[in-house]
């Protein structure tokens, strides 16, 4: 694709060295990052980028990323390390993240060179019906019993183990368990997300015991550690998930989602959820084909329904191939285009039209909408019926409503010296998840079920059922080249992820950044919404411009935080992290030298 329209964005270098658009580079990777360094964390220093051998890890958190490192040198597999991290996590990131949780595995296997995908996304009780959130204030059900969907990070973590990994459960949980028991040092980041959720943490007595100490989130530099967690991850390497799936600790689960600890005389009023221990024992983790979409000649895997991660970036990347030029106008339009058939045709339902959303004859009938100013809002939804012909105008649409999504969760990227790469996207929904911690046991429940359309909206897909899995963003990927990877990245965000993911992409292969320059770049977040949510510098460049076009603007502090591995050639990785946001992330190697 010849990109016409470049040199006019390519004159822009963006506070701190960063570049959003640039004039595109050969298509080899460049071997030398220029990205500016995170700052050194309260926890020990942290790296944006590290290049090296042997394996790679990226997350947001250095004691996660340790876990992993040490996973790996230990004679582990990608995904050995990549369970490691997600428990360590659970104890470090546990506003994101936790066993009470979810989330989505995109791997690669390199001895059969194929990629698989595994679905731990938690599910509705089967009590639970297209009717059950309507009317419920979205703000009380946040916080409440109901919102809690039936977990499943630890059946995740077991199956990802026997399927793919090398070692127990009870070993991977090792790392975490000593971080938990010994302690971390707390940082900015958990401070301040301690801080944002203290309203609502005091008012039940496990959590405001745990995570409020003296009534106060826990200050910066202190050692924060979590002895009940430390028992609960021991226990469960014991006994496996069955004490979760069926044992004493859904038992205890549903009872703290039936009856939540409300502190006495507390003004919140708490619903109760509908989780019962059979919905526990009913779970399954789901092995599904993965999306896959070719681009620029790569092949891009992501996650596949419940997750809209895949379709969506999948179809942009299409809609962006079909365009004779790319820049910051086309991105924005090709998403919310993508959005707007995610919105009519994704979720936990039977005939997702998956095949055709991604097919080369919708992205072209979708990028013919596309022209030199911005779409009216909102944009109406294509017609994925295989019946392709000219370009004609999209029939006018109706503004629905977007059902608000968490902005945490958190991600990360593990490759080993065999190169098995795993991408995972690990959720509790919000930060804070719903507030409530199970007593005695270390951790917060999940709000998963706010991920839900509350209604009434008949016909939406995402509308929740018995046993529904509620419609994620969560897209974790990886690209390929000639049937061997080449890139992994994901992010959080809520439904940004799946902007962060697709941003990074055109700024890498499209557009010639290096990966640390597309990672640190300003972003900019189209949803089908009538104002872009975007970051600072990302208007500061383009704003007048794109505002001149039809485009219309809201500030965002922050979007994403996303993390990275990519392979370099050689058996040379290079690992990246966020430089700033989230408070920087953590890149790591196992050797930097061969």
């Amino acid at each position: 694709m010849i990109n016409r329209r470049l040199a006019v964005f390519a004159a822009g270098v963006l506070a701190g060295g960063s570049v959003l658009f640039a004039q595109p580079a050969a298509a080899s990777p460049p071997q030398s990052p220029q990205s500016p360094q995170s700052p050194q964390s309260p926890r020990g220093e942290k790296r944006a980028v590290a290049e090296g051998y042997g394996g790679a890890v990226s997350t947001v958190d250095l004691d996660a990323g340790r876990a992993a490192l040490e996973t790996l040198r230990r004679g582990g597999n990608a995904m050995d390390a990549a369970v490691a991290a997600a428990a360590t996590l659970g104890v470090t990131e546990p506003y994101s993240a936790g066993l009470a949780g979810g989330g989505f595995i995109v791997y690669y296997d390199a001895r059969h060179r194929k990629v698989h995908t595994i679905d731990g996304r938690e599910t509705a009780p089967r009590a639970m019906t297209a009717s059950s959130l309507e009317g419920v204030p979205f703000e009380e059900a946040v916080t409440s019993g109901l919102s809690a969907g039936v977990p499943g990070s630890v059946a995740q973590w077991e199956f990802a183990l026997r399927r793919f990994g090398t070692i127990s459960l009870a070993r991977a949980l090792r790392p975490a368990i000593e971080v938990a028991a010994k302690g971390f040092t707390v940082d900015q980041t958990f401070h301040d997300q301690t801080a944002a959720n203290a309203g609502r943490f005091k008012d039940f007595t496990s959590t405001a015991e745990l995570y409020l100490p003296g009534g106060s989130p826990p200050p910066v530099g202190s050692t924060f550690r979590n002895p009940d967690l430390a028992e609960t991850y021991r226990r469960l390497g014991r006994s496996g998930g069955d004490w979760l799936y069926g044992g004493p600790l859904g038992a205890e689960i549903v009872a703290t989602v039936k009856r939540p600890p409300v502190v006495p005389g507390s003004a919140r009023r708490v619903r109760p959820g509908l989780m019962e221990p059979s919905d526990l024992a009913a779970y399954r983790v789901v092995e599904r084909p993965a999306t896959k979409v070719t681009y620029k000649g790569m092949d891009v895997y992501g996650m596949a329904p419940p997750s809209s991660g895949g379709s969506t970036v999948g179809e942009a990347l299409n809609i962006l191939e079909a365009l004779p030029e790319v820049g910051p106008h086309e991105y924005l339009e090709a998403s919310r285009l993508a959005f707007a058939d995610r919105g009519r045709y994704v979720g936990d339902v039977p005939g997702v039209p998956l095949a055709e959303l991604l097919s080369d004859g919708f992205a072209g009938e979708r990028a013919c909408l596309i022209g030199e100013r911005a779409m009216a809002h909102p944009a109406a939804p294509g017609n994925p019926d295989g019946a392709y012909g000219p370009c004609e105008a999209a029939p006018p649409a109706r503004a629905t409503p977007t059902p608000a999504e968490g902005p945490e969760t958190t991600h990360l990227v593990v490759t080993d010296r065999w190169g098995n790469v795993v991408a995972y996207n690990i959720t509790i929904e919000s930060t804070g998840g719903n507030g409530i911690v199970v007593p005695g046991r270390g951790f917060l429940l999940n709000n998963e079920l706010t991920d839900f359309t509350f209604g009434p909206a008949p016909g939406d897909p995402n509308l929740p059922g018995p046993g529904k899995r509620p419609r994620s963003s969560m897209a974790p990927t990886i690209v390929l080249s000639g049937g061997r990877p080449l890139l992994a990245l994901g992010s959080p965000g809520g439904s940004t992820i799946i902007t962060t993911v697709l941003q990074i992409l055109v700024n890498r292969w499209e557009l010639g950044m290096t990966l640390p320059e597309a990672v640190a770049a300003p972003r900019a977040t189209q949803r089908n919404t009538a104002q872009t949510q975007a970051e600072a510098g990302f208007v500061d460049r383009y704003g007048a411009e794109l505002t001149a076009r039809g485009h219309a603007f809201a500030p965002s502090p922050e979007i994403g935080a996303a993390t990275a591995v990519e392979f370099l050639g050689g058996g040379r990785l290079r690992a990246v992290a966020e430089p700033t946001r989230r408070g920087g992330g953590s890149a790591l190697v196992v050797s930097e030298r061969r």
